[in-house]
């Protein structure tokens, strides 16, 4: 047994639940380890890093992986093989989220691989899971020999009754009309993600700098335990381009590039960089032999240099428009014949086409993942091809940039998606990026809006997104924001905020950097230029669709919901399913019936008076019989003291002779014959049956 003479616990206030962290118990062959406890929810986090840097690698290959182990909640994994198998989209999701607060923390220049690994062992489903994996990420890094310039601290942030919670629980979730995940350190922000039903500028900043006190408390309580059990931080040789390299390059291709970047059209200045990396290259072959990475890496750096200068200094962007100008748009809807839903909007060079596809409520995404959800009835999906930016890759399932961007569009249309009591349909929207120069997310906000709009679902408001840059001075602390970043931008940039909404406000948020935070009021003025690009994005969408469709697609299900009695779903599956498959023979319906007596039934490509038909089966079958009832039925038997009328599947009735007319009968087929459809009402209910009365002959 191994000695447990490391092993430290610490403990500390965490928004009114104590938090707890061990360490130096499990995992200690790992870099950095503990395990974070706070109620009955419990997370181990590992990190490790690789001795020598990865041959060849040009960029920090850090891995971040949240496990989703099924026993914590106490279920068996579903399919065949009973265990875990590809992380969720909710997995990869929290992966992301515990990614983006800690990479801009880590040295340049460590090419090393660092893995960290998050395993959620218990879930209290009162305490969410992923804010204390991030800060069991921000332990294990801290205590651990591995550079990195934290501590990080997390928070989820709710607004209920007009009132911010830190870490709302399960039942507070479901009312907040805000929900927001939040990290950084004890001076600045570092990642947001939030959605929101449609909250203030004001409110949204509020919850934001409400969380921030929180989390200083975190970065302190980091803090202690790493000076009392922390290792000391390895020494390492970081790459760097050598001063003479340089040098040389920065003279020698200074000129080129202020020429190549000259130009506002991005296909002759990535042309004219081509050229200057060609020749640079070529000059410096002989001069520095064996060093083209150095020499390019050289490059890279001043042009970056270059571009932030010509934005931050002279307010001129790679393609001139101003800091707070918006690339022209058009949009298009109704492109696609056969699709419930269709439209392109387009950007600058981001484009996207979106689909929208309308179906039964049984075509809802099942779930299975340590959150009590078990169904997505609104499903968005994203999808970023090579062709989108000219490059020749084959099609490959969606990757994490490609589940993170869905996610984050769905979750700004969420708020305005009608509920299911008013528009019983299960929807999936679909975004194809057709072309991609930046903010391609936010493009498919716009387009999803389109899209849902085309195909009649009557959405609570339009939403609109984008994103906001940022160049910063690390020195002075000055800044300057851009409105509507593209591909160049971002990538030279030190932010990307992205920020979707309606005209009444906001619904989602995501903001990644690459610096170590921003402060309250970069936040405040990326918020209010948001705010005012969203608006005139939205008033280019509307021009070209100004409402929502009055009517549904003819090839999207016309569909009727209602309720009956949940005892009654055995009388109208019917043995072996006889009885709803005859209804659904005979009306050309598709019918499903929910445990707790929902039905819903639908009809493709036809009218909408056989689902109505269907209903008035379905309403007969589940229909305690009662005197002075009426139905329509058909005669199924006749004896010769009266007929009988089968008024629903499985239920009948007779009508003694006497009462099929007010005047004497003879014979029962002077009235009724076998097939007639009749209209009777119930006269009496007793022990032999029921008796009918005939009102009409229909047929």
């Amino acid at each position: 047994m191994p000695s447990l003479d490391c092993y430290r616990e610490f403990r500390t206030d965490y928004a009114g639940r104590e938090l707890i962290v061990e360490t130096g118990k499990y995992a200690e062959q790992a870099n950095g380890a503990c395990v974070v406890r706070c109620g009955d929810t419990v997370v181990s986090v590992t990190v490790c890093m690789a001795d020598k840097p990865r041959e060849g690698m040009d960029f920090f290959p850090l891995s971040v992986d949240y496990e989703e182990k099924m026993f914590a909640v106490g279920k068996i994994p579903g399919g065949f093989k009973k265990r875990e198998g590809r992380a969720t989209d909710k997995a990869i999701l929290v992966s992301r989220l515990i990614d983006r607060p800690i990479r801009p923390l880590f040295p340049k220049g460590i090419f090393n691989d660092v893995v960290v690994i998050a395993t959620a062992l218990s879930v209290d489903p009162d305490v969410n899971p992923e804010p204390i994996a991030m800060i069991g990420s921000s332990v294990a890094l801290s205590i651990s020999d591995i550079p990195w310039d934290g501590p990080t601290g997390s928070v989820l942030v709710g607004m209920v009754d007009g009132k911010y919670v830190i870490n709302p629980d399960a039942a507070q979730r479901q009312v907040s009309r805000i929900s927001l995940s939040l990290a950084g350190t004890k001076d600045a922000l570092l990642m947001i993600e939030a959605g929101a039903s449609e909250v203030t500028n004001e409110e949204m900043v509020g919850a934001i700098m409400f969380g921030h006190e929180e989390i200083k408390k975190v970065c302190a309580f980091i803090s202690d335990i790493q000076a009392q059990v922390g290792k000391e931080k390895m020494v390492m040789e970081l790459y760097h381009v050598p001063e003479e390299i340089d040098s040389a390059v920065k003279e020698y291709a200074s000129e080129k590039l202020d020429y190549a970047l000259s130009t506002f059209n991005r296909q002759e200045r990535e042309e004219r960089e081509a050229q200057v990396e060609k020749d640079v290259l070529a000059h410096f072959a002989e001069i520095f032999p064996d060093k083209e990475r150095e020499i390019k890496d050289s490059l890279y750096y001043f042009t970056k240099e270059k571009v932030r200068a010509r934005i931050f200094l002279d307010g001129v962007r790679p393609d001139g428009r101003k800091l707070d100008e918006i690339r022209p748009i058009w949009c298009e809807h109704g492109l696609l014949p056969r699709v419930h839903g269709s439209a392109v909007f387009t950007r600058g060079q981001t484009q996207t086409l979106t689909t929208c596809t309308l179906g039964m409520l049984s075509d809802v995404q099942r779930l299975e993942g340590l959150d009590e959800e078990e169904s997505k009835r609104y499903m968005h999906h994203y999808n970023f091809p090579g062709y989108c930016t000219g490059e020749a890759k084959a099609l490959k399932s969606p990757g994490r940039r490609e589940i993170g961007h869905g996610a984050l569009a769905e979750r700004a249309l969420v708020p305005v998606i009608p509920p299911e009591s008013e528009f019983p349909y299960a929807i999936r929207v679909v975004n194809d990026i057709l072309s991609s120069n930046g903010s391609s997310s936010m493009a498919s906000v716009c387009g999803s809006t389109l899209a849902l709009m085309d195909a009649g679902v009557p959405i609570k408001a339009p939403v609109a997104g984008c994103a906001m840059g940022l160049i910063k001075n690390q020195q002075t602390g000055e800044y300057v924001i851009m409105t509507d970043i593209q591909g160049l931008e971002d990538f030279f940039g030190d932010m990307d905020f992205k920020v979707a909404g309606t005209e009444a406000g906001i619904t989602a948020i995501q903001m990644d950097i690459k610096i170590k935070g921003i402060s309250e009021q970069i936040l405040l003025d990326a918020i209010a230029k948001a705010n005012v690009a969203r608006k005139f994005i939205l008033g280019k969408m509307l021009d070209c669709l100004p409402e929502v469709k009055s009517e549904l697609s003819i090839y999207a299900p016309k569909i009727i919901t209602f309720k009956i009695d949940p005892e009654k779903i055995g009388d109208v599956v019917g043995k072996q399913g006889k009885v709803i498959n005859k209804i659904i023979e005979e009306t050309g319906t598709k019918i499903d019936i929910e445990d707790d007596g929902t039905v819903c039934v639908a009809v493709f490509n036809d009218s909408i008076e056989k689902a109505e038909k269907a209903k008035a089966i379905i309403q007969a079958i589940a229909h305690d019989p009662e005197v002075g009832d009426m139905f329509v039925g058909t005669v199924v038997r006749i004896l010769q003291f009266g007929a009988f009328v089968e008024f629903a599947p499985g239920k009948d009735g007779m009508i003694h002779i006497s009462k099929l007319s007010d005047k004497r009968v003879d014979k029962v087929e002077d009235v009724v014959n076998l097939g007639d459809t009749v209209k009777v009402e119930i006269i009496k209910i007793g022990e032999k049956g029921i008796d009918l009365k005939l009102l009409e002959k229909l047929s």
